[in-house]
């Protein structure tokens, strides 16, 4: 086969977005817009806010299935203007257009070839809103994606969005959706908000809680719980977009996760459905903190896959402890934290950003957004989950003294993190110290501890 040129697939889809068999599509379109009250000659309109690499992907997958339908759908995507793309980046952009044929001749018919070539010569700067309406994701350069319709007015974007997704970082959640609250005071009908965001806040007053992106949405828009859902699962963005297969659960209130998964249900990327929306939320941001962890140990032992699954012991066993105080059923929750944990183990942006800053590639003064990655989420997580599980209101019994400690005490793994990356006073090297110390308990003692324990907080998650 010619290099560049455009592979099929065994299941019937080439490589730049799939290209699906009409059957289905347009009466599953049907179904959830006669659910969503929509009527003939009256748009479905799902808008994307935040441009990342798994936001994009989303907007880019249902304008891939459903664009074709422009007399009932509209799919558009938000991103903030005036990005501009690095002079290194824009080389390597236009290497991955000439490395691709279908690519270079779509932009060709397009008339939009002639902005890369002279991004590359430098006598142009190209925009990150400019060149993902052509498909190209800033944080995910090599993997081109259908091009996409961008809007850079967030009041435009959102103001008639029967589906709003967030594809922001937690940590930008909160602040937008006060934003978004604003365009949406005048609003009869209340919008669908599906969140993909990964990350948690801590608070402290009244009890200690946690609270997820979807609680922001919540309480910045005044938005019903009922209608906001979270989407997530152990997957990659652009292996999805390139149809790796891949599956997730969309949690929430059944009125809404049930039709909404037979819509975003394809061949290569099944979606379940699940009513436990916070749980599996706080899951997603807790495999982003124990993942920069792994990063650190992988360069710091030259990938040795025995202090790999030493780390991977203790930190599966803190992440068992911790899900104790926080479900009432955490043997559910085994599953899909650990392939979630796995995933991000071995791709993810979090162990990546591990691996650089044990390296000496990444330094912390470089914030944790990173040109070509985006955010970090776990960095804000270990933060979130170390001031949480520090409260001595939440104490349990120690296993060596059998004194009362704060749970924190417990997890030592999330300790060291907390003192890399937060309080700066120790250097990456001191995760493997944590894993070497000689009085560090067998992770199945920590186990034990949490299944034999009447361990379970409700109020941690903010519930009485």
């Amino acid at each position: 086969m010619v290099a560049g040129s455009i592979k099929v697939m065994n299941h019937g889809v080439y490589l730049n977005g799939p290209i699906h068999n009409h059957n289905g599509l347009e009466e599953k379109l049907d179904e959830l817009r006669q659910v969503i009250g929509k009527s003939d000659g009256d748009l479905l309109r799902i808008v994307g806010v935040g441009a990342g690499a798994w936001g994009s992907v989303f907007a880019a997958l249902l304008q891939d299935s459903y664009g074709q339908f422009r007399d009932k759908i509209q799919i558009r995507i938000w991103r903030r203007p005036g990005k501009a793309v690095d002079r290194a980046t824009a080389e390597h952009l236009f290497e991955v257009i000439n490395s691709r044929e279908d690519v270079l001749r779509r932009l060709i018919r397009r008339c939009a070839y002639l902005k890369y070539v002279e991004g590359r010569l430098g006598d142009r700067t190209l925009y990150a809103d400019e060149i993902l309406k052509d498909g190209f994701c800033l944080n995910m350069i090599d993997t081109p994606l259908c091009p996409l319709k961008v809007v850079t007015n967030l009041q435009e974007a959102v103001w008639d969005a029967d589906i709003v997704v967030n594809g922001l970082p937690s940590t930008e959640t909160r602040d937008l959706f006060e934003e978004i609250s604003k365009y949406w005071k005048e609003r009869i009908t209340v919008p669908i908000i599906i969140s993909l965001a990964k990350g948690i806040e801590a608070a402290l007053e009244p009890v200690p809680h946690i609270i997820t992106p979807t609680q922001m949405i919540n309480r910045a828009t005044g938005i019903p719980i009922e209608n906001i859902l979270y989407l997530g699962g152990p997957n990659i963005a652009s292996e999805i977009y390139n149809n790796e297969y891949a599956n997730a659960r969309i949690c929430g209130a059944e009125k809404w996760r049930i039709p909404l998964a037979k819509f975003l249900r394809q061949p290569h990327f099944i979606v379940w459905d699940n009513s436990d929306l916070v749980t599996h939320e706080v899951m997603g941001g807790l495999k982003n903190v124990y993942a920069i962890g792994a990063g650190m140990v992988a360069a710091l032992t030259n990938e040795s896959a025995t202090s790999k699954s030493v780390y991977f012991a203790h930190c599966t066993s803190e992440m068992i402890f911790i899900t104790h105080l926080l479900a009432e059923e955490p043997e559910k929750l085994a599953g899909p934290l650990l392939a979630d944990t796995y995933v991000t183990l071995l791709k993810g942006r979090n162990a990546w950003y591990g691996q650089m800053l044990a390296k000496g590639e990444l330094s912390l003064d470089m914030g944790d957004s990173i040109s070509g990655k985006g955010m970090i989420q776990g960095v804000s997580a270990v933060e979130a989950f170390y001031e949480l599980l520090s409260q001595s209101s939440l104490s349990v019994t120690h296993p060596g003294d059998k004194k009362a400690v704060a749970p924190v005490e417990l997890c030592p793994i999330l300790k060291t993190l907390f003192k890399i990356l937060i309080k700066r006073e120790q250097k990456p090297q001191a995760i493997l110290q944590a894993l070497r110390d000689e009085t560090l308990n067998d992770p199945r003692d920590r186990i034990e501890i949490a299944q034999t324990h009447a361990f379970y907080r409700p109020s941690l998650l903010g519930q009485p």
